[in-house]
């Protein structure tokens, strides 16, 4: 079946079943590779694109749900209004391995864009995505930079002694 997608700015006809993931049709069929499979469940976030601005799982949403959709990945986050994130992820050193970076991305421009300061509890509500690294201190850290970055206030965080983060992350079963 063809559907029309209109991504990153631009507007692309594919050929495809109607249950085919939009990940796939990303990845395959529009040589979109920023946007990473993961678990193909929806739980770890690696495959995070937005959807009319609003953060999605792209591994178990099928192309049929999102023809009339505004879809932009990693690639497009930049020109939207994404940089001040890319930014502040590389200014905080966030990522490790950074397999899950770009769902991270995308999920914080996401929240950026409903919180214009979110608190921490507010980031640890909204970002779901899974870091098998534990960078988490530095993604939060990153999250209120680029809130700041933004015209945010940033959150009100606390700075944390590195300690305290590695603690953190043992908790969190991220070391």
């Amino acid at each position: 079946m063809k559907f029309e997608l209109r991504v990153n700015g631009r507007q692309f006809q594919v050929d495809v079943d109607p249950d085919t993931p939009l990940l796939w049709v990303l990845r395959d069929h529009l040589q979109l590779t920023g946007t990473k499979f993961g678990c193909g469940k929806g739980l770890c976030g690696s495959c995070t694109v937005h959807l009319d601005r609003r953060a999605a799982r792209a591994c178990v949403t099928p192309v049929s749900a999102v023809a009339e959709s505004e879809i932009t990945t990693i690639e497009g986050l930049a020109s939207r209004d994404g940089s001040e994130v890319q930014d502040a992820w590389v200014a905080e050193q966030a990522p490790q391995c950074g397999y899950c970076q770009p769902g991270m991305i995308m999920a914080t421009a996401a929240l950026l864009d409903r919180h214009a300061a979110p608190s921490d509890e507010e980031i640890d509500k909204s970002i779901t995505n899974l870091c098998r690294c534990g960078s988490y201190p530095r993604i939060r850290r990153a999250i209120h930079r680029a809130a700041q970055a933004r015209g945010g206030a940033g959150g009100g965080t606390t700075r944390r002694s590195e300690e305290s983060e590695e603690e953190e992350g043992t908790k969190r079963g991220d070391a």
